[in-house]
C-alpha cells in the first residue's frame, strides 16, 4: 500500500473529520472527487507547509512522495476561508500559505502555529473567531430540505459561493463515493446499483470512471490506491 490513513470525528460543527496518512514510498495514487475543502499540513523532505484545497470534480492521478505525513481538517459543506472561495480552489488549483517559523505559517498578516491531529478544533474556532473561516447556514438548510424564504436562485447562489459546487453536483460525488465505499465491502455491482441509487450499472460506471477514476470491477480488484475515501452516506 502507498499510503496509510486514520481519521476521527470532530464534535465541531465546522469540520467533517479530521485525518492523516503516510507514505510507505513514492508512487502515484488516484485523487477522487470530494465536494469538501480542506486544509492540510504536509511535512516532507524537512520541510512543513499548509494548503488550503478547495473541492475536487473529477477524479486524477497523483504524485506522492517517499517518506511523506499529512494532517487534513476537512470543513463541513458550507464551511470556507471567506477571502479564498472554494470555486476559485477547485480541481487542485490549491494556495500553499508562506511559512513564519519551522512551526507556524502566515494568514492573513498573523502567524499561526500548523495544528495538529489532535488540536484541529481550537485551531479552526480560533480563525473563526478572526472571520478567518465563516459557515453559511443557508447550505444545512438547502442539505436538509429544510424550508426558506430565499428565492430559489438566492439560495443557489449562496450554495456555490459557500462550496464551489451546484447542488447537483455534491449529490453526484457523494453518491459515487458512497457506492466506491459498498464495492470496497464486498457489495456486489448489481446491488450497489440499487442501494446508491443509480439508474443502472452503465450509470454507475460511468460515473465511478469520472468521480473516482476506476470502473466497478477495478474499484473491486482493488486496482489502484485511492485517496482517503471516508464512509459517508449519499446527499439526498
Amino acid at each position: 500500500m502507498l499510503l496509510a490513513f486514520e481519521e476521527r470525528a470532530s464534535d465541531s460543527p465546522l469540520i467533517e473529520r479530521v485525518w492523516r496518512s503516510w507514505s510507505t514510498r513514492a508512487g502515484s495514487f488516484l485523487s477522487i472527487a470530494s465536494p469538501h475543502s480542506e486544509m492540510v499540513v504536509t511535512r516532507c523532505r524537512g520541510e512543513v507547509f499548509l494548503t488550503l484545497r478547495g473541492p475536487e470534480t473529477k477524479a486524477t492521478v497523483a504524485e506522492c512522495p517517499a517518506d511523506g505525513e499529512w494532517i487534513a481538517v476537512r470543513f463541513t459543506l458550507g464551511t470556507f476561508v471567506p477571502h479564498l472561495l472554494p470555486g476559485n480552489l477547485s480541481d487542485r488549483r490549491d494556495v500553499t500559505f508562506p511559512g513564519a517559523t519551522a512551526h507556524s505559517f502566515w494568514l492573513r498578516g498573523s502567524a499561526w502555529d500548523y495544528p495538529s491531529f489532535s488540536n484541529a478544533e481550537t485551531f479552526v474556532a480560533r480563525l473563526a473567531r478572526r472571520g478567518l473561516i465563516v459557515r453559511n447556514p443557508i447550505v444545512d438548510r438547502m442539505l436538509d430540505y429544510h424550508p426558506h424564504t430565499l428565492s430559489p436562485r438566492t439560495v443557489q447562489r449562496h450554495f456555490l459561493q459557500a462550496t464551489g459546487l451546484t447542488h447537483r453536483a455534491v449529490r453526484q460525488i457523494e453518491r459515487a463515493r458512497y457506492a466506491t465505499n459498498l464495492l470496497k465491502q464486498g457489495v456486489s455491482i448489481l446491488d450497489t446499483v440499487h442501494e446508491a441509487g443509480f439508474f443502472d450499472q452503465a450509470h454507475l460506471t460511468r460515473s465511478l470512471k469520472h468521480l473516482v477514476g476506476q470502473t466497478p470491477g477495478g474499484i473491486v480488484r482493488a486496482c489502484e490506491q485511492l485517496s482517503f475515501l471516508y464512509k459517508t452516506a449519499p446527499v439526498g
